[in-house]
């Protein structure tokens, strides 16, 4: 069999271990990044694919018939038509919890960001600067403290549970709305409410669900009218979540008090984009999951998903 790795690394080179996946295939081809144009000619007559953000479709699928499995970097699928791997006989497999605790972990980074603004601080310290003579430049804000406020959470899968567990931990009353409260929740300290009263109540709300016909779109111009005013609006799922315009407006107008995202509906950032140039609107490059910690456990589960595919049963397939 034949393997091809269309985007061997995530942010840096090497940083993606294949050693193991090279010694269970003895034929290997890696490319650092394949442009959409390249990818039905790279796959060529390969059986197995690993991928990030490459887009599998009918057509590539038309193009590659000798292709059995797609392993997919990362947990959500939205790149790759399942309905048509699965016509075509192709498993795909995606790789689910690697990234909980780093992502969860920006979520409060970005939160921390917003309420204490250490690197502006620091900024103004190397300068020269100290507490009362810190210029309007830095652009500092007032200071916030989590103890005794209302984070909600949508979506209660791994990260948004585990973003609950922080929030906790700093104090906070946690609201969460999700599709299924399961028993094992019971023991969390979590409230369960419906979308509204999570809108309602909550002083930070924090986004952890995918980007699905259901959700796309869920944090609109209506939903913000019924926000918490000065909420304080987290996504480090997916962009497809909020209308970016209304985010926008939101936060012009103070209806948000800060949107913080590492997530955008198109990325990269275009240049016209609304939540560009808004100075209560934080922006990371989608880097969650690449801490050394999520990459490792990334490309160790990606590998024992094609191993358990050469060996006929399938870890982790999305489309059976």
């Amino acid at each position: 069999m034949k393997l091809v790795i269309l985007e061997s690394y995530a942010i840096h080179e090497n940083d993606l271990d294949w050693a193991e996946a090279r010694r269970l295939v003895g034929d290997v081809t890696e490319y650092a990044r394949t442009a959409p144009g390249q990818i039905a000619e790279r796959i060529g007559g390969a059986e197995l694919v690993i991928l990030n953000k490459c887009r599998i479709d009918e057509q590539v699928l038309r193009q590659c018939p000798n292709l059995q499995w797609i392993g997919i970097t990362a947990t959500g699928t939205d790149n790759v038509d399942l309905a048509a791997c699965r016509r075509h006989g192709v498993a795909v497999a995606n790789v689910p919890g690697y990234s909980t605790y780093s992502v969860a972990q920006l979520a409060f980074s970005l939160l921390l960001a917003v309420c204490q603004c250490a690197e502006r601080y620091n900024r103004a310290v190397q300068a020269g600067c100290w507490q009362l003579d810190v210029p309007a430049e830095y652009a500092l804000l007032p200071q916030r403290e989590l103890y005794g406020k209302t984070l909600g959470v949508f979506g209660y899968g791994s990260i948004g549970r585990q973003t609950a567990r922080i929030g906790r931990a700093f104090g906070m009353q946690v609201l969460a709305c999700t599709r299924t409260v399961r028993p094992e929740y019971a023991a969390d300290g979590v409230e369960f409410v419906d979308f509204d009263t999570l809108l309602r109540c909550s002083d930070v709300l924090s986004l952890h669900t995918p980007a699905t016909p259901q959700t796309r779109g869920v944090i609109c111009e209506a939903a913000l009218e019924r926000i918490k005013p000065g909420c304080i609006l987290l996504n480090t799922a997916r962009g497809a979540l909020v209308d970016e315009a209304a985010v926008a407006a939101a936060c012009r107008s103070g209806r948000l008090s800060f949107y913080a995202a590492d997530a955008a509906v198109t990325e990269p950032l275009p240049a016209d984009s609304p939540l560009r140039g808004v100075p209560n609107i934080l922006l990371t490059p989608h880097i969650a999951w690449t801490t050394a910690e999520a990459l490792a456990r990334l490309a160790a589960i990606t590998t024992q998903n094609l191993r358990s595919f050469l060996q006929g049963s399938g870890e982790h397939i999305v489309n059976p």
